[in-house]
């Protein structure tokens, strides 16, 4: 049975997803608070009587951020199947502006380059951007360039609901039990932190928090985080003379010297590296923060020993400074559970067949809150969502992505509908 959402339909797929980007829901680093936000909160709130609008059952938010709800299902009497879940989180990139989002949507897009008109030198090249002449004549949708659009993953979240609400239109369409859970603190790596996979009481889920249209991504990075603290000597720069060891000029060298074909900006496809994205101190002790990624352990451990390496050079090379490596795990590759739940990723490429498109199978240069969810015990390969160029202020989707990943998302709650429980 075919499904391809109406035009009415996908008017309020938009609709909903600028509401949402409109919510400042930057997620916090430094933050002692879970969620680390308020913004996210405001959200939540109002995704929380939305679902309750859309006849949601047990609709929950609890102290941590998580809200969870059951959308019924609707089999005929004496048929059951197992419950699915879908999830999206709420928090979008902390370092890239959030607040006072201004959408622009180009309507038929020409496949020429996009001009922000908030900030020009942002304009979106379509040189640059090759996946912009896929979406010759669908709607685009960026900010204006002085934010982030916020589609990663506000869209993820527009389609679940949208999706749901289809369900809701057409009880024709059969289904089982749905749970919905939208997360907090993503973006950190804090995504997972509280959920109790118990409680959401799901066989199996689906994160829509992907890119490319037809893609379902069954594979992350290997994730570790680790932290350089660097101790120097401080003492009056009047007074300095071969007494001052400076933090700062130890941490600048160690930077500078770490390995050029293991950076996020020389690095591709399943190449790992090393990435440097916080720095503070002063003179007398600094600290920087790093992301260790790469597709196997092996990888996360040889860019790690690389690190330990540098550590020493340094410390030989500002004789009386001292300098540590902390590492810490963040998430592995969810590859290694998907494998053994191949029916679980199977629906997933039926579901994007019968909304029309050529699944791929593809793999994450990131995470997703799934990564870790595999490992809790809860398989959750990630679905595409429809955004491009995630964290910038160049951000963009398609309306008509994000229409085909709500098509997968009924089609996938129709076939598990068709399953029988274990």
């Amino acid at each position: 049975m075919s499904f391809r959402l109406g035009e009415a339909e996908k008017k309020d797929l938009l609709e909903r997803f600028l509401r949402y980007v409109r919510i400042d829901t930057r997620s916090s680093e430094t933050s002692e608070t879970y969620p680390s936000t308020p913004g996210q909160w405001d959200l939540l709130r109002l995704l929380q009587r939305e679902l309750l609008d859309l006849g949601l059952q047990d609709v929950e938010l609890d102290a941590n951020g998580y809200l969870f709800g059951t959308f019924p299902g609707n089999l005929p009497e004496g048929r059951t199947a197992p419950v699915v879940g879908f999830l999206a989180h709420v928090d979008t990139y902390p370092a890239t502006p959030g607040d006072g989002v201004v959408p622009q949507i180009l309507p038929d897009y020409d496949g020429g380059d996009i001009v922000l008109k908030g900030d020009p030198s942002r304009t979106i090249l379509a040189s640059k951007n090759p996946l912009l002449q896929r979406c010759v004549g669908d709607t685009i949708i960026t900010s204006d360039g002085t934010t982030l659009l916020g589609a990663d993953d506000k869209a993820g979240i527009a389609e679940i609901l949208t999706g749901i609400d289809c369900l809701r239109r057409h009880p024709e369409i059969l289904h089982g039990p749905i749970r919905v859970g939208f997360t907090p603190d993503e973006e950190t790596g804090n995504g997972t932190k509280y959920f109790d996979v118990k409680r959401f009481g799901a066989e199996a889920a689906y994160t829509f928090d992907g890119s490319i249209l037809g893609e379902v991504e069954v594979e992350t990075f290997c994730a570790d985080s680790a932290t350089v603290t660097v101790t120097g000597i401080d003492v009056h720069p009047g007074m300095a003379k071969n007494r001052m060891v400076n933090a700062l000029r130890a941490a600048s060298w160690l930077i500078d010297r770490l390995p050029p074909d293991h950076l996020p900006e020389t690095t591709e496809l399943r190449e790992s590296y090393l990435h440097p994205y916080v720095i503070g101190g002063e003179v007398g002790r600094l600290e920087i923060k790093l992301l260790v990624r790469g597709f196997e352990v092996r990888d996360l451990e040889e860019r790690e020993e690389d690190l330990r390496r540098l550590a020493r050079e340094t410390e030989e090379a500002f004789p009386g400074c001292r300098v540590e490596v902390n590492v810490q795990e963040s998430y592995r590759n969810m590859k290694v559970v998907l494998d053994r739940f191949p029916e679980v990723v199977g629906l997933a490429e039926e579901a994007v067949r019968r909304a029309g498109l050529q699944p791929k199978l593809g793999f994450i240069r990131g995470g997703t809150d799934g990564a870790r969810l595999c490992f809790m015990g809860l398989p959750t390969p990630n679905i595409f969502a429809g955004g491009v160029n995630f964290h910038g202020y160049q951000e963009w989707v398609s309306l008509e992505w994000m229409a085909k990943a709500t098509e997968t998302f009924v089609h996938l709650a129709r076939l598990w509908g068709e399953k029988e429980p274990k």
